[in-house]
């Protein structure tokens, strides 16, 4: 079995993703055989993996960095929220139940036995697994049943690094106050900390680390600055899209659903310099100069339909194509786009049919199985070889799926409208592929560049790996590892 070590946060968002991306990068060019793996994760953006199920994104970049495929058992447990107080409760891959949070409180204990089980899989044969935490183990009223930090590394047996966020201030708080507020047998567990996040001159936090050893007696691993270059990488969190991307020319608007999902279908076009990523939140209109808006996933599709009219987005919508703007709607987008959606058993809600944004002329009809698949095909609109997969439920069907502009293993896929202005698809990732990507954008008007997106988003991992060998002590971090 691999030795492994488990990073932990002392608050949610410390960068937990980040470094063990770059621990596993670093590990692997020091000629270790590693893999990402965290017990239980919270996201909408999942990632289709080589086995047929799906994980959370940020386990399939860390399997980016480990140089390997993501597959189900480096996320045994992925939550899906659908409402603000219920979620889609993915077990190795593959659906499980739809539970409120006060019933998923009672269903997580059941769920350690998979969550060791993908580990104790996950772990044969190489060297070391690096396990990320989930939130904060300072949230010891969560710790009954507890499957995501501590009670995984109690079960299995996994030292624990604890890392801070100076960026957000009180540090010394987090860490100390984390110390103080564990249970003994969960405290001696720790044996190592980080700061992460750090702004300026580190020599100033000499004094900060010593404050802290002295009282947690917890070795100290060193201080992590701010890495910049995070921001390249696809992000998890649809906090982390908020911010615009600006580059010149093109202007690539996206509405910022409430259950927004898979949207990593925007970071190539973030990276573009010929292209200007806007993510509009609620209460804000739609902007008047932009040339495409992209209707990202959804995991409520008929619940962001009318989120999406309740910003008056769809008055919007209809004067952006009135003014002659392209739109392009990818997944929950694409069934917003037609002219309803049926959902007969009532698998998002109230059974019932919706009336859609009337841009396409088709039909949705929602099924519960779900449709998780990879993809390769071509676009028959510009002729380029097209990646990326599928991950919904629901059909879709009608006149303008004639003019589909996708093809794959011999399907059609996707519709577009008659004045060749509105597009939609169900495959994600489609703008990974850089020569798809730049004839799209020329398509619509826009002398897109030839970047190799693959490419840097290796380079990004590389010069977080050497990120991470430069201020964290990897060799100390190596030698915990149990």
């Amino acid at each position: 079995m691999a030795k492994s070590i488990m990073i932990q946060g002392a608050g949610s968002n410390v960068g937990k993703s980040m470094i063990v991306a770059g621990i596993c990068r670093a590990a692997v060019k020091r000629g270790l055989n590693v893999r990402p793996f965290k017990p239980q994760n919270m996201s909408n953006n999942a990632a289709v993996t080589s086995d047929g199920g799906e994980i959370g994104r940020a386990q399939a970049l860390q399997a980016l960095a480990c140089g390997v495929p993501a597959v189900t058992d480096m996320n045994p447990v992925l939550l899906k929220p659908e409402t603000d107080i219920g979620a889609q409760v993915i077990v190795q891959g593959q659906r499980l139940t739809t539970v409120k949070a006060q019933d998923y409180a009672k269903l997580k204990p059941s769920l350690m036995v998979s969550v060791l089980q993908s580990f104790q899989r996950l772990g044969q044969g190489v060297d070391l697994i690096v396990v990320e935490g989930a939130g904060s183990p300072a949230e010891t009223n969560l710790r009954a049943g507890d499957i995501a930090n501590m009670g995984f590394a109690e079960a299995a047996n996994v030292p624990v690094v604890l890392v801070g966020d100076i960026d957000r201030g009180g540090v010394i708080a987090q860490i100390v106050g984390t110390h103080v507020i564990l249970p003994e047998s969960d405290m001696n567990r720790i044996k190592a900390f980080t700061i992460n996040k750090f702004r300026g001159d580190i020599n100033l936090f000499d004094d900060g680390l010593s404050e802290i050893i002295s009282r947690t007696d917890w070795a100290s691993l060193g201080v992590i600055p701010w890495f910049a270059d995070a921001a390249k990488l696809p992000a998890e969190d649809a906090a982390d899209i908020a911010a615009s991307t600006e580059g010149s020319g093109f202007k690539v608007v996206v509405p910022q659903l409430s259950r927004i999902a898979n949207f990593d279908d925007l970071d190539p076009l973030g990276l573009d310099p010929n292209i200007s990523v806007h993510m509009i939140p609620a209460g804000q209109p739609l902007p008047l100069d932009a040339d495409l808006v992209l209707i990202p996933g959804s995991k409520s599709t008929i619940g962001d339909l009318a989120f999406f009219r309740a910003q008056g987005w769809d008055i919007d919508l209809a004067a952006h194509v009135r003014r002659g703007g392209h739109v392009l709607g990818i997944c929950g987008g694409y069934q917003m786009l037609g002219k309803e959606i049926r959902d007969p058993d009532g698998i998002e809600g109230q059974a019932g049919c919706y009336e859609g944004l009337g841009l396409l002329d088709v039909t949705t009809i929602m099924h519960p199985e779900k449709r998780l698949a990879k993809l390769s095909g071509v676009c028959t609109l510009t002729g380029d070889v097209v990646t990326g997969y599928e991950i919904h439920i629901g059909k879709t069907e009608g006149p303008d799926c004639a003019r589909a502009w996708l093809e794959m293993g011999g399907n059609a896929e996707g519709a577009a409208s008659k004045n060749g202005r509105i597009f939609g698809c169900y495959m994600h990732g489609l703008f990974a592929e850089d020569n798809f990507r730049a004839a799209f954008m020329n398509m619509l008007g826009i002398s897109s560049s030839v970047f190799n997106y693959d490419a840097r988003i290796e380079q990004v991992l590389d010069d977080l790996a050497t990120h991470i060998e430069a201020y964290l002590d990897m060799d100390k971090l190596l030698a915990l590892a149990e």
